[in-house]
């Protein structure tokens, strides 16, 4: 198989932001929830996506929706791209989903002013009423690497500043 791609944790720095921004309430604790951060990994020799764990422990309601800072990046070779889809068991058990479906992490948001901190922001889309709670360092999503291809007309020159959403707005 080829390797085109290398997991690190983002900065301390960056993820004592973005923790803070998205648990205010916990933000004293983002250094020691950085220290255990474990990087993406295959489980089997066949797996072929990387298991995505979360950082702290979490209780989810039905409905609910939680924005997890992964505390992850990655350096992906030119012309493939990440693919993010649920863990299959907690997709079926609870319809554990991601809220954009599938997340993609394009080669360029490495280097993009949020360090291309990777979220995952998933909702407990459960119909049974069943809370899923979930245990520090338990995978909750997985990544799978996947080569594109671009059209012969293509002519794009930009590059990528911003974070999520900054390859359609103007100001990135």
């Amino acid at each position: 198989m080829q390797s085109i791609a290398r997991f690190e944790k983002v900065s301390l720095d960056q993820f004592t932001k973005d923790f803070a921004s998205a648990f205010p309430e916990k933000a004293d604790n983002a250094a020691s929830i950085y220290s255990g951060i474990l990087l993406p990994r295959r489980a089997t020799t066949g797996s072929a996506g990387y298991d995505f764990f979360i950082p702290f422990d979490a209780h989810i309601a039905p409905g609910e929706t939680l924005l997890i800072p992964s505390g992850i990046r990655v350096a992906i070779d030119p012309g493939w791209v990440l693919m993010l889809f649920p863990r299959s068991g907690l997709g079926f058990k609870y319809r554990f989903q991601l809220d954009n479906s599938v997340g993609i992490i394009d080669s360029d948001y490495w280097g993009a002013k949020n360090e291309g901190h990777i979220f995952l922001k998933m909702t407990n889309d459960t119909h049974s009423g069943k809370e899923i709670v979930l245990r520090c360092g338990e995978g909750i999503a997985q990544g799978i690497f996947v080569p594109f291809g671009i059209t012969s007309d293509d002519s794009v020159s930009d590059i990528r500043t911003g974070g999520f959403g900054s390859t359609t707005r103007k100001d990135n």
